[in-house]
């Protein structure tokens, strides 16, 4: 059995929560100060406004000093209003700081559920399926209200949030997960850099398109007459010959004669022009965000190979990204110019607006349409990265987990949950593998059973995206995980709670089958309760034992003892272990901590007599 020597990395950083008060304090105070000035520039332009007024009456009315005074109050209303408007933006720029700064010390301070809350129905239809298919998303609380990827998503876009989705469903190949453990490292302390990554652009998430957006990049040229744009540009300038002439001459003639011809070399193409223009409209809408957030990255120099793998997806031709689109928003600036009635009717068609714009578009594509796709990806990836890497900053106890190589084994000290708070977290040590294939925790109900599954299960999934996991230490093969601990019926396709239990079971078997170079762990809860006591019996053993026989490990929770002498498994390959209760003044208390041997009693009894019933 060889080991990647990865270990459990610790962050260097100490204090993020004094750290972010810090920072959350200088930008406070920065937005009192630039409200201030806010307050005293709008003041300032009424009072500018008022000049103007005086002034004009004083020099334009009753002529009192140069009629060219009146430009003074003008201009610096101009300036005043100009610097307005660096005041306000850079307002709403401290206003984002500081609330990166106060979701970052809720989420270390565990009051971070619904703050943050990404809905399953804002994902796109494909990634929704995905969910809905996953053998452990609902069962191990990745998605919904208080989930896993609430917990640490940070991206400003919808493809960074589901890339990192992606990346908690699906696992990682161990050299995967190592680049992205590099690159975490790297970028957890890095916090100016996630800073400007998280007020770039606007203040909103923007839901970019990111398949509308390729296609309008990579689709083929609508205009295709090379000839196009140098006619155009000589119609142009006859235009504004026959224009001057026309003032010179008062001669109409030589400019209708132009415009004649304009139109008639423009109408077969309209509809391709308009084609074109509204094109860019909804494409640029999408890509404003994709620049400020290109831009920030472009400043930004790395060590971490995959860091440096995604930088170079940054340029185009030897063009920054963000400076590439920044010339495609200047183009869009020109399209929205058509929405002026004088630039419409008077200078469309004379100066062929329309049409060289369409053309400038065109060769923008051209150059740099290939190069949106890269930008979108790299975009995507840093946002999965920069959420892992704050959750690294802001839990400095949790480090990253030891692969190994060999059969499935999970070895775990001291792991804990990392959706319950700090000061409620009960940590436990198990182990599986070599000679134990399951391990059987029974107990009483509400003991922790269900919670120690989920907290391996969760604990695994963060190892396998390349995140730290909370444990002092966690050793593991690369794993698949299936878990049966959600299950329910359907109305809509005539199932009962058994039949799509077993439905599921099927399926974590299948899964167990498949291989592929990743081990599977099964996580089992209350296993075939819907059926009877015998059938319970027989089925339970013989699942267990093809998961076992397919190289499987796992944890089986149950309230029947009479699983603890599961049948058809080799010696040893199947350990007790238990959580336990004890009523103490009319009181059900537990202390969650796994114990060896198969629980002797249970609560259920008890429990009923503690709320009233007459049992």
């Amino acid at each position: 059995m060889s080991v990647h020597n990865v270990g459990m990395v610790d962050c260097v950083v100490e204090g993020p929560l004094e750290e972010y008060r810090r920072r959350l304090l200088v930008h406070e105070e920065r937005e009192t100060s630039l409200k201030a000035a806010h307050v005293w520039v709008g003041y300032l332009r009424v009072a500018l406004v008022v000049a103007f007024l005086v002034v004009a009456w004083f020099t334009v009315f009753q002529r009192y000093g140069p009629r060219w005074s009146v430009a003074v109050p003008m201009v610096l209303f101009l300036v005043a209003g100009w610097v307005h408007g660096r005041v306000l933006r850079r307002l709403s720029l401290a206003r984002r700081s500081a609330e990166i700064y106060r979701r970052g010390m809720a989420r270390i301070e565990d009051r971070w559920v619904g703050w943050n809350e990404r809905p399953v129905g804002g994902l796109s239809v494909e990634m929704q399926a995905r969910v809905g298919k996953s053998l452990y998303a609902a069962d191990l609380d990745i998605v919904g209200r208080g989930g896993v990827f609430e917990l640490l998503c940070v991206a400003r876009t919808r493809m960074g949030e589901e890339r990192l989705l992606e990346w908690l469903l699906e696992p990682a190949e161990v050299g995967e997960i190592l680049e992205r453990q590099a690159a975490v490292a790297e970028l957890r302390g890095k916090l100016d850099f996630r800073e400007r990554m998280g007020v770039a652009g606007e203040a909103k998430v923007v839901g970019v398109q990111v398949e509308a957006l390729r296609s309008w990049a990579e689709a083929p040229d609508l205009l295709t007459q090379g000839w196009m744009p140098w006619v155009a540009a000589v119609l142009a300038v006859a235009a504004v010959g026959a224009t001057g002439y026309w003032v010179w001459s008062a001669s109409v003639t030589a400019l209708l004669v132009v415009l004649v011809v304009e139109a008639l070399v423009r109408k077969p193409f309209t509809k391709r022009i308009d084609g074109v223009l509204e094109g860019t409209d909804r494409a640029l809408k999408s890509l404003q965000l994709l620049s400020a957030l290109l831009e920030a990255m472009e400043g930004e120099s790395f060590q971490a190979a995959r860091l440096q793998g995604i930088g170079e997806r940054l340029r185009s031709h030897h063009v920054a990204g963000s400076v590439a689109i920044r010339k495609l928003a200047r183009l869009g600036e020109f399209r929205d110019s058509l929405d002026n009635p004088i630039v419409r009717v008077g200078l469309n068609l004379p100066l062929m607006y329309s049409v060289q714009l369409a053309w400038a578009v065109q060769r923008w594509r051209r150059k740099h349409g290939a190069a949106v796709g890269l930008w979108l990806e790299a975009v995507a990836e840093m946002e999965a990265l920069l959420s892992l890497a704050t959750y690294s900053y802001e839990h400095p106890g949790d480090g990253f987990p030891e692969f190994v190589e060999g059969e499935a084994v999970l070895e775990a000290v001291e792991i804990g949950h990392p959706l319950i708070a700090a000061a409620k977290c009960v940590r436990n040590s198990l182990r599986m593998g070599g000679e134990t294939r399951v391990l059987l925790i029974s107990g009483s109900n509400m003991s922790g059973k269900s919670t120690l599954m989920r907290t391996v299960g969760v604990n695994t999934v963060l190892a396998m995206c390349g995140a730290p996991v909370r444990a002092e230490r966690l050793r593991l093969t690369p794993m698949r995980i299936g878990a049966s601990l959600l299950v329910n019926d359907s109305l809509q396709e005539g199932h009962s709670r058994f039949y799509a239990e077993i439905e599921k079971l099927s399926r974590i078997c299948s899964l167990a089958g498949e291989g592929g170079g990743f081990g599977v762990m099964f996580l089992l809860d209350e296993l075939l309760q819907g059926t009877n006591s015998k059938d319970r019996m027989v089925g339970a053993a013989g699942v267990v034992r093809a998961l076992v026989e397919a190289g499987a490990i796992g944890i089986v929770t149950t309230h029947d003892l009479a699983l603890a002498e599961m049948s058809g498994l080799a010696a040893g390959a199947l350990r007790n272990m238990h959580f336990q209760d004890e009523i103490v003044d009319g009181e059900m208390r537990f202390d969650f901590k796994l114990r060896e041997g198969a629980a002797m009693r249970s609560n259920g009894v008890e429990l009923m007599r503690l709320i009233g019933l007459k049992v």
